[in-house]
């Protein structure tokens, strides 16, 4: 791929769909955040955060709202595809001027998380040395995000957030937050996430890290010297077929699928399935927009996640959050079910009741159901107001 744009599927995929350096910026904004400790004793000897701003912010600074991206999304909520910009924004119906999130009223910013891959220090960034850190980067947990975001938070000059908000890993960013930092976020709202990761998602992150390591391309993690089509991608792929079929409900797969072959395949003679087609076309996409590298740091990051940790358990650390934080479970998700959002809404302090999105496509509902979380966004923005009238 020549030009860091609009994504493309001819040719074969990149090493890695990282951006890096010397790529066409877009709508980035970066700042240097100096070197920083991380949880696990390791350190970096400079942090760069790429982010994206809307709106404009009020004299006060009391209008700021900032978006927390699940594990593939980045900085570019809203926006098209561009130079710059592999896709377009993937909240892109929500935020903007007149929308739910309306930036003629608030200042929002989103920035790519560490250890991504469109910007942020990461796995493909450049180490001191000039080569990419590649199986040098160090292990990050959700609490050294929230480091890095709480420092961006201070080169903002904002005091504190009006409303923080993310679906996934976001939501357990949200909360990390709220227990860390209470005093800098006046409200939260988490849609389909939880307070400790679970056995069974560790046992699924487990299984798509492997995927990708055991790939021969991976080369251990020192790849990006590779060719186009020589890098693991067919491992990354694999990863992210078994991560698709719990981000989309069975009865949404069925209906849309069900036992059809592909057009103009058998499965009887050995063509694809519809399903399979699809899931071999996510895959693809996801190879020329991401890097493998931080697909393994960042779902190894959601296996660690535990708000409790080092707090006294979940309940203790959750009894800290008096803040109103507006908590969404999706009906269909099967890879964050209800009863993790429930658990919240029953050890939260600043929880009012389980909010429930109905929808049929699983975990994704929170990208595909606008309107609905249009509809929670208001409601946690009005518990804020009714709290802190600022």
């Amino acid at each position: 791929m020549p030009d860091y744009g609009p994504l493309s599927y001819d040719g074969l995929p990149p090493a890695s769909g990282a951006w890096r350096e010397g790529d066409p910026v877009g709508d980035r904004l970066f700042v240097d955040l100096g070197p920083i400790t991380l949880d696990s004793g390791a350190s970096l000897p400079n942090v760069r955060v790429a982010y994206e701003t809307w709106g404009r912010l009020n004299d006060d600074r009391s209008n700021a709202i900032y978006i927390c991206h699940a594990l593939t999304g980045d900085s570019h909520v809203t926006g098209e595809a561009k130079s710059g910009h592999r896709t377009a924004g993937w909240w892109d119906g929500l935020v903007g001027p007149g929308r739910d999130i309306d930036t003629d009223e608030w200042f929002v910013v989103c920035a790519n998380v560490l250890g991504g891959c469109q910007g942020t220090t990461g796995p493909s960034s450049l180490a001191p040395d000039g080569h990419p850190w590649g199986s040098r980067f160090p292990v990050v947990t959700v609490g050294d995000m929230v480091e890095v975001e709480r420092l961006l938070t201070d080169a903002l000059d904002v005091p504190s957030w009006a409303l923080m908000f993310g679906p996934s890993l976001g939501g357990m960013r949200v909360l990390e937050w709220m227990v860390r930092y209470p005093d800098r976020v006046r409200g939260g709202l988490v849609l389909g996430s939880t307070g400790a990761v679970t056995a069974d998602q560790i046992g699924t992150h487990a299984t798509q890290i492997s995927a990708i390591e055991l790939d021969p391309a991976f080369r251990g993690g020192d790849y990006y010297a590779a060719g186009d089509g020589q890098g693991p991608h067919l491992g990354m792929g694999i990863a992210r077929r078994i991560a698709h079929l719990t981000y989309r409900s069975e009865t949404e797969l069925d209906l849309r699928f069900g036992r059809e072959g592909q057009q103009g395949e058998d499965p009887h003679a050995g063509g694809r399935f519809a399903v399979e087609s699809y899931l071999d076309h996510h895959a693809d996409k996801l190879a020329r927009r991401f890097d493998a590298n931080t697909y393994i740091a960042l779902t190894r990051s959601m296996s660690l996640f535990d708000v409790g940790r080092g707090r006294g358990g979940l309940a203790a650390a959750l009894s800290r959050i008096t803040a109103p934080l507006t908590v969404v479970g999706i009906d269909s998700d099967r890879l964050f079910p209800v009863r993790l959002q429930q658990e919240l809404v029953d050890l939260t302090p600043g929880a009012d009741y389980l909010h429930i999105l109905h929808s049929p496509y699983g975990h994704d509902g929170f990208l595909v159901e606008d309107e609905q979380v249009g509809v929670f966004f208001d409601h946690a923005l009005n518990r804020v107001r009714r709290n802190d009238p600022r």
